[in-house]
């Protein structure tokens, strides 16, 4: 291996900033867009409503009553617009709904069903949905406004503001329906699903605090308390860093989390040890944990890795033979691990105002990392020259990046893949072809 450096820049230059876990969660969640758009859209129409009465009240104040009817006339003309409006919006929702079906169930088959949460995530399609029904409720509510009174002079409302904001509504949804197709039929294509898995966990990696001129966490000592899980069976999906920090300050203690974000926890088993002092109360605790059904990217260092391994196990199935798709996974593991090369791992310390750590939250390291990525992915790609050949070139450009101490998982994978090519090729020059690095598999 030649000696040179490389200068990396992997990781965004920008701190992101990290969202609550109700903001995570809400963003997991697909009804709350939806259910927020016919809200605002409600409110926006009692605005609306006023403005049409506060009109109609002025031209009858001046005396201006042909202005007036000529308002109706155009009120008129406008509700069978509006009405044509609510039948077509009913028709646009239930093709935006079929396309998203059709969408995520191409993705969970062909990908991962891990990459089902990418649809559900996806802002247009929320933006879609939510415009769609907000436009819907807006002409219902602007068809009860329809004045039947004809004579200017006893006229209450002339929807003419609700008219037009009726009009503007289905421009928008018109401009949000082709942003939305364009958008569900890149997250079809395996590239930008991998991309986005990619910039996900590039996000995560982000987040994770670093130590101030390498300083590392105190000894801690032994644990003088434990806090046992006491709620539902499930993923610990993430933990809310600041309240536990403020808690830890507030008693006085150290607190570690003893499961990794990501772990199964059953009810009973230790989530917390203290150091320093008695444990906090359950009240003081409530809300510190979040346990769902699966995992999510919040503050899940490994999430990003496993869904990459399993859209290149997937395509390395007898079922697929995709081993394109699968190298193309294997390009992001490999720009993953780039990023994290040089990054402290295994543990991660949080500290109060003062500098203080007061939460120590286990993640995995390096050789875990490692292991995720290219394990399973190895083992079935044996047959296949193209895997092979990328996964020999992405050890060899890991091994140029990573320290000195981190070179043995790399050579370890390195070496079994060697073993399992010799095993199974059945000439030399296959052999030899099967184990020449190639970052594009067979370029």
């Amino acid at each position: 291996m030649s000696d040179w450096t490389v200068t990396q820049g992997p990781l965004p230059r920008r701190r992101p900033r990290a969202l609550s876990p109700l903001r995570e969660h809400l963003r997991d969640t697909f009804w709350f867009a939806p259910t927020a758009a016919m809200v605002g859209v409600f409110v926006v129409w009692l605005v609306a409503q006023e403005l049409d009465a506060a009109l109609v009240r002025s031209l009858q104040d001046d005396g201006d009553f042909d202005t007036l009817a000529d308002l109706l006339r155009f009120a008129d003309d406008a509700k069978t617009v509006v009405s044509a409006v609510g039948s077509a919006m009913m028709t646009f929702i239930g093709v935006v709904f079929s396309i998203s079906l059709v969408a995520v169930q191409m993705a969970s088959g062909q990908f991962t069903p891990r990459v089902v949460r990418l649809f559900v995530r996806s802002r247009i399609t929320k933006a879609t949905f939510a415009v769609f029904l907000a436009t819907f409720v807006l002409t219902l509510l602007v068809l009860t406004s329809y004045d039947s009174n004809v004579d200017p002079r006893a006229a209450t409302s002339v929807p003419l503001v609700q008219s037009v904001l009726t009009l503007l509504m289905v421009a928008l949804s018109l401009l949000l329906f082709v942003m939305y197709v364009n958008a569900t039929l890149r997250l079809m294509r395996v590239s930008h699903v991998i991309a986005r898995i990619a910039a996900e966990s590039f996000r995560v990696a982000a987040l994770m605090p670093v130590p101030a001129g390498g300083a590392e966490a105190p000894g801690l000592g032994p644990a003088t308390a434990w806090v046992a899980h006491d709620g539902q069976a499930g993923v610990l999906r993430d933990v809310h860093v600041a309240r536990l920090v403020r808690v830890a300050r507030g008693h006085g203690v150290v607190l570690r989390l003893v499961p990794r974000i990501g772990d199964f926890l059953v009810p009973g088993t230790p989530v917390l040890a203290v150091h320093g002092g008695a444990a906090p109360s359950r009240r003081a605790l409530r809300f510190a944990l979040s346990v769902g059904v699966e995992r999510t990217f919040h503050q899940d260092l490994a999430f990003g890795l496993r869904q990459l391994s399993d859209i290149g196990l997937r395509a390395l199935s007898p079922a697929v033979n995709d081993p394109t798709t699968a190298v193309q996974a294997l390009d992001r593991v490999v720009q993953i691990l780039a990023a994290l090369s040089r990054r402290p791992l295994d543990t991660v310390t949080h500290r109060d105002r003062r500098g203080v750590v007061r939460l120590v939250q286990p993640v995995p390291g390096w050789a875990e990392l490692v292991d995720l990525g290219f394990t399973e992915v190895r083992a079935c790609a044996v047959g296949s020259p193209q895997v092979t050949r990328r996964l020999l070139a992405g050890f060899d450009d890991l091994l140029r990046l990573v320290p000195p101490e981190r070179c043995e998982p790399l050579l370890r994978h390195r070496e079994l893949l060697r073993q399992a090519v010799e095993r199974t090729a059945p000439t030399p020059a296959d052999r030899a072809f099967a184990l020449r690095p190639d970052r594009q598999g067979i370029g």
